[in-house]
């Protein structure tokens, strides 16, 4: 089993910025790949980011490009997504996930095998 917590999410202005948190537990966090997806209310969950699980490819959505960074501290089993110039469109929850032994398909939420609970954010115009 893996647990993921996320934290960091809150109320921020427009250009303004926020890091997400995702702390790992119960497995080598170094076997995973790990994503952050965005789910606005009233639509699917959709992908935001990726780190593939040798830390040798990373993945953008287009929309954050960017804005957004994704990075991992493997002493701390914590993967982070630095937000940058923040968008009211970026308003959503934030969610984290991991994916065992992947590289391939991290845009795909059917890639993952572990999620976490969310973590709101939302942008004020």
């Amino acid at each position: 089993q893996v647990q993921l917590v996320e934290s960091g999410g809150g109320l921020v202005q427009a250009g303004g910025s926020l890091r997400l948190s995702c702390a790992a537990s119960g497995r080598t966090f170094s076997m995973y790949a790990m994503g952050w997806f965005l789910q606005a209310p009233g639509k699917e969950r959709e992908f935001v980011a990726a780190n593939s699980w040798r830390g040798d490819n990373t993945y953008y959505a287009d929309s954050v490009k960017g804005r957004f960074t994704i990075s991992r501290d493997s002493a701390k089993n914590t993967v982070y997504l630095q937000m940058n110039s923040l968008k009211p469109e970026d308003t959503a929850v934030y969610y984290c996930a991991a994916a065992i032994n992947r590289s391939t398909y991290l845009r795909l939420r059917g890639s993952y095998d572990y999620w976490g609970q969310g973590t709101q954010v939302t942008v004020s115009s």
